[in-house]
């Protein structure tokens, strides 16, 4: 028999959407969005200390490579020509950062994402130089806090105020290295009004520039594809790489929120509402980032946004899987929230990684509170399902505040989005219509419609008059204000109970200043101790007497001391306990030089 005839669909666009949880590889029709085919790899995270965050590049890499080939051998199932593919957007998680030597390709040293911190962002561009998003190295994610005491450190060396600081393409092998301008303004070194790198944010830093790649559009030919040796596909040789978005900024592209005062807000691994506040920049002063939306062009102007971000959506549905095994998969917990239909005064803050906006509180840590002998994990689920619906309420509030004019409405998508007891709870938490797209891969389609508008390729109009309708789902509120108000302002409360539990001073040296009398003399001295605060031990070298055995325990007793909200250790806040410490220190130390014990 004759091999079936493949089916002409018109130019189609292929697009890597490459988040935190998982790689996807997505081939749009340009003339119609239509979802064609996609195929998915969840990724690995690691977590090999408490606020550590891992993956491994070389894995995000496969895995790219892989969901390139399967979706190709899906289309050849459906008797798609995949040689209609005619360009290819990347869309990545942000602010997870790659280093690698720019002569071999491999990795220097685990890469480092600093916590975000209101006015600030950190650095998503790869570094030093190779190939664009993704690439090979070790990398730890957005989600990472090992670097909370640097930030710290470097915010008191700001100067004024804040407002200061407010691949694919063959890597080694002769790739590029670039990034778009999106990617490169949450780097905390890019100046998002002249679109270059900034070099008084690089001298702050200590960034040598020349590391740092070349700065794009989001909508521009970069180079052409590059095939992995072990894939079959290889028809997808020399398509051009001509879209590059961050992914909530690939998001906003693709809910086509191209107006001033348009806002969506995507259900991820973590919650990210974005507001274009079109060609100004507006500045938050309640706990928002401004950003760069896009620039879709060489010759195009760029847009910016004002952005809020919830850390754990997603990942806490991902925690009760993994973690507390109250499921099996991720799509249970909609059902378990049925079976109740409430909390029963359950509230679940999960600031698993501190929270963000609008607190930008790294000392918060998770709780679960309002819990009875009548809680069971149906509750807990349901809890959980709230938590991510109050954190996108506060986003929200100071959204509105910054801009003015509140929200009639909200655009929302990522997967967990399928949720519809979600949906509705978020309808009924923010008391205002919460609009999903028939097609909830919106990330994916903003990489792909900004590949597709490139110059050189143009089989993607952006026109507004040539955009395809999208089919909507509307969720209104079934609640009334006041039961609203009420669970919210509860929300609020169990949010203050999280704060403080933990404190983010850098482990320097701390000096206690004991005074005492000893000799014969009787000659007043002063005993200096320094330590590590939260170490373990004693750092005895540099203590400038030796000490006895029982007066090092009770030192250790002040090295483990837990730290209070002011940064002192609580161990001093009870006087007499620190009474009782200080004169035993001062008792035995004087007996051993009185009796003449050298």
């Amino acid at each position: 028999m004759a091999a079936a005839k493949k089916a002409v669909l018109g130019p189609l666009v292929g697009a890597v959407d490459q988040g935190t949880s998982s790689t996807r590889f997505l081939v749009f029709n340009s003339k119609t969005a239509e979802l064609l085919s996609h195929h998915q790899v969840e990724i690995k995270q690691e977590f090999p200390r408490e606020g550590w965050v891992e993956q491994d590049p070389k894995e995000i890499l496969q895995s790219v490579y892989e969901c390139i080939e399967k979706t190709c051998e899906k289309l050849g199932q459906l008797n798609i020509d995949i040689s209609n593919i005619k360009a290819i957007g990347v869309s990545n998680q942000r602010e997870t950062t790659v280093v690698w030597d720019k002569l071999t390709g491999e990795p220097l040293y685990n890469a480092l994402a600093a916590p975000v911190s209101p006015g600030s962002s950190v650095p998503v561009a790869v570094v030093p130089s190779g190939s664009s998003v993704p690439a090979a190295g070790t990398s730890s994610v957005w989600l990472d806090l090992r670097t909370q005491s640097t930030v710290e450190n470097l915010s008191k060396r700001i100067p004024g105020n804040n407002n200061f600081v407010k691949s694919l393409t063959g890597g080694l092998n002769g790739g590029v290295h670039c990034t778009d301008v999106t990617n490169a303004s949450r780097t905390m070194l890019f100046n998002i009004h002249s679109l270059e790198w900034d070099k008084e944010l690089c001298e702050f830093f200590g960034i040598p520039m020349e590391i740092l790649p070349n700065v794009r559009s989001s909508s521009e030919i970069y180079g052409l594809m590059k095939i992995s040796h072990s894939l079959k596909a290889g028809a997808l040789e020399g398509v051009p790489i001509s879209g590059c978005l961050g992914d909530q900024s690939a998001a906003l592209v693709g809910q086509m929120c191209f107006q001033d005062g348009q806002a969506k807000n995507t259900y991820g691994t973590g919650c990210f509402l974005l507001c274009n506040t079109g060609r100004k920049c507006v500045f938050s002063e309640h706990g928002l980032l401004t950003t760069v939306a896009y620039k879709l062009g060489r010759d195009k102007p760029v847009y910016y946004a004002l952005e809020g971000s919830v850390a754990i959506a997603g990942a806490v549905i991902r925690w009760l899987r993994d973690n507390l095994g109250i499921i099996k998969s991720s799509e249970e917990i909609e059902k378990l929230a049925k079976e109740v239909g409430t909390s029963y005064g359950c509230y679940f803050v999960p600031a698993f990684s501190g929270l963000y906006a609008p607190y930008w509180e790294p000392s918060a840590r998770g709780i679960i509170c309002g819990l009875t002998q009548f809680t069971n994990k149906c509750h807990i689920a349901f809890a959980a399902l709230e938590a991510v619906c109050f954190q996108t309420r506060e986003i929200l509030d100071a959204m509105n505040r910054d801009c003015g004019i509140p929200l009639s409405h909200l655009q929302v998508d990522g997967g967990m989005t399928s949720n519809k007891i979600l949906m509705q709870l978020q309808a009924d938490i923010l008391y205002i219509p919460v609009v999903k797209p028939s097609m909830p891969e919106t990330t994916a389609l903003g990489a792909a419609m900004a590949a597709g508008a490139a110059e050189g390729v143009g089989v993607w109009s952006l026109e507004p008059e040539d955009l395809s309708a999208v089919t909507m789902e509307r969720f209104e509120p079934q609640i009334n204000a006041e039961e609203s108000e009420i669970r919210y302002s509860t929300w609020k409360k169990a949010v203050m109970k999280s704060i403080g539990w933990v404190t983010t001073q850098s482990p320097e040296s701390v000096s206690f200043f004991f005074p005492l009398l000893y000799g014969a003399g009787s000659e007043l001295a002063v005993l200096k101790l320094e330590f590590v605060i939260l170490s373990p031990r004693l750092l005895g070298s540099q203590i400038e007497m030796p000490l006895c055995p029982a007066l090092k325990f009770y030192i250790s007793l002040f090295s483990t001391a837990s730290i209070n909200s002011k940064g002192d250790p609580s161990i001093f806040c009870s006087l007499p306990l620190g009474f009782f410490i200080v004169s035993s220190m001062v008792m035995l130390i004087g007996a051993r030089y009185i009796s003449g014990i050298p």
